[in-house]
């Protein structure tokens, strides 16, 4: 079977019509016993390695057609032709026809001289060959495409975020672009939204890794009809737990709060002062972690935030707030004094309240950023502040976080970062009080919400 010389037997059976030549045997060609369509074939093996030795041993010499001399059969009879390569049948007029699939194959005895019945077929020993497999196509015809598949592929290419980066790559799951490997900005980072009359815009800041302020904006109907707008900006105390749950709570639940109340007939003030009761029930609710949290961190303090809101009618404006949030107010006609509608939960604010010290020289502290009142488990007592006013003219509330403030610390320095058109476009004007912060070094989170007064009437209607 390794293609080496096998010795001759001593003695050859004689055939019918011949004797058997002896001989070397031709390599690869000693293949006794195999058998062909279930048929044994004994005494296979071939003997003489040149063109006179063109017996084979168990079978008669004049059995086998004239070769030549590189061992192929010489075709013979009218219209036969010579094979066109090595190991390639005859074919022509007489050249056998393979059996139809799964017919029974000839005996071995029976078989034609071209059907290589001893195992000789164009030099090469090969016994047993079978004509019983099925035909193959040359080529098969491919599935169509499934067009759900297709449809699904094209979805998920048109909702892949693109990088903001080299604008060409995919942002995957973990928020790195599989092309340039630029990490994406968080949701948080940068937010904007207008809502009719009014628009907030908060922004991470230059040095924080993230944004722990939320802001919410929302419009209504009081019950005579009038339209009512609302703003809430809230502040996460970094020195907390999760202070960015904690903002996005509070400002998601007063919002709902003042939507909800004010229709109902509630009176603005009133219902600032319960809205914001309901947001720091929200906020307490964030420290309601499992007891095994508490184990592995039990340096983890209560979540907490600070907040300011805003409640503008056709004649009223009202403010509320916990904490060091504010919100100023800046007249249309800018000959007219702006002001600061709130007083800061705060260090310097207390000692400027007990004639301790200056505005100047309690700012100028480094513990004047302390605060004293916020929203959350550990606060020592919530004490909301509301306060109402009556504007005899048209201006603009402005709603911010200290994240802004910081930069336009008095009322007359945010009215000149204002620009004169806040009331008609509020929404450029809060990015131009966020680029204020952000020109002037944005170490904190910059949050503001720009409200004109009085409401306008196409504010109507809740949103």
């Amino acid at each position: 079977m390794n293609g080496s010389a096998q010795p001759a037997p001593a003695q050859a059976a004689a055939g019918p019509t011949g004797p058997t030549v002896s001989g070397t045997a031709v390599p690869g060609a000693g293949l006794s016993g195999v058998t062909a369509n279930g048929a044994g074939v004994s005494g296979a093996g071939v003997s003489g390695a040149g063109p006179s030795s063109a017996g084979v041993s168990g079978v008669p010499a004049g059995a086998l057609p004239p070769q030549s001399a590189s061992g192929v059969p010489v075709p013979q009879g009218p219209g036969a032709s010579a094979p066109q390569g090595p190991g390639v049948p005859p074919s022509g007029p007489g050249a056998p026809v393979p059996p139809a699939p799964g017919a029974p194959l000839p005996s071995a005895s029976a078989a034609s001289p071209a059907s290589g019945a001893s195992g000789v077929t164009g030099g090469t020993g090969v016994s047993g060959v079978r004509f019983d497999r099925p035909s193959e196509p040359d080529e098969y015809a491919l599935q169509a495409p499934d067009p759900r598949v297709a449809a699904e592929a094209a979805v998920v290419v048109e909702t892949a975020q693109v990088c903001v980066a080299c604008r060409a790559g995919r942002v995957d799951d973990d928020g790195y672009c599989e092309n340039c490997g630029h990490a994406q900005p968080r949701e948080r980072d940068h937010m904007e939204l207008e809502s009719g009359p009014l628009a907030a815009v908060s922004d991470r800041g230059l040095r924080h890794h993230r944004n722990e302020d939320a802001f919410g904006l929302g419009r209504t109907a009081l019950p005579d009809g009038s339209p009512a707008l609302v703003a809430i900006v809230c502040d996460g105390v970094s020195s907390a737990t999760r202070p960015d749950d904690a903002s996005l709570a509070a400002s998601k639940t007063a919002r709902e709060s003042l939507l909800a109340a004010l229709p109902q007939g509630t009176h603005p003030q009133q219902a600032m002062h319960e809205a914001i009761v309901a947001a720091s029930y929200a906020v307490n609710a964030l420290a309601d972690e499992p007891a095994t949290a508490r184990e592995h961190a039990p340096h983890q303090n209560a979540p907490a935030c600070t907040l300011v809101g805003s409640i503008v009618t056709p004649g009223l404006l009202v403010v509320g707030w916990v904490g060091d949030s504010r919100a100023y107010w800046v007249p249309a006609d800018r000959s007219s004094p702006p002001a600061r509608l709130t007083e800061d939960d705060s260090w310097a604010a207390q000692m400027v309240a007990a004639g301790l010290m200056s505005e100047a020289e309690a700012y100028a502290d480094e513990r004047a950023h302390a605060i004293t009142g916020w929203l959350g488990a550990d606060a020592y007592e919530l004490e909301p502040h509301t306060a109402s006013f009556k504007p005899d003219r048209p201006g603009v509330v402005v709603v911010c976080t200290d994240g802004l403030w910081n930069y336009a610390e008095a009322a007359e320095e945010m009215a000149e970062i204002l620009p004169p058109d806040a009331s008609a476009r509020p929404l450029h004007s809060a990015r131009v009080l966020v680029g204020h912060a952000l020109d002037g070094g944005g170490h904190d989170n910059v949050t503001v919400a720009v409200v004109p007064f009085p409401a306008p009437a196409q504010g109507a209607g809740s949103a």
